[in-house]
C-alpha cells in the first residue's frame, strides 16, 4: 500500500480587535483569505479552515499555493494638526 504523505503549510495571520467585539483573521499571503470569530479561539480555528478551503480550492484549480510573503508589522506615531 502507498502512503500519502500531506504537505505542512505555515502562513502568518493577522488578528484585528473590532469594535464590536471578536477578531477579524486574515492572511496576507493568501489574497482575500480571512474570517471572523467572537473570540480570539473561535477565530483562529475558522482561520484554519479558511485556509484548508483556501488550498483545496487551488488544489482543484491545479494553482500551487502561494509561497509566504514576509509580514512586518511597525507602529508610528504623529501629531494631529
Amino acid at each position: 500500500m502507498k502512503r500519502i504523505s500531506k504537505k505542512m503549510f505555515s502562513y502568518t495571520v493577522v488578528y484585528q480587535a473590532v469594535p464590536e467585539g471578536g477578531y477579524v483573521a486574515s492572511v496576507p499571503s493568501l489574497s482575500g483569505c480571512r474570517t471572523q470569530g467572537d473570540s480570539l479561539e473561535e477565530a483562529e480555528k475558522n482561520i484554519k479552515e479558511a485556509i484548508q478551503l483556501y488550498l483545496e480550492s487551488l488544489t482543484a484549480h491545479r494553482e500551487s499555493a502561494p509561497r509566504e510573503i514576509r509580514v512586518l508589522q511597525g507602529k508610528v506615531e504623529i501629531s494631529a494638526c
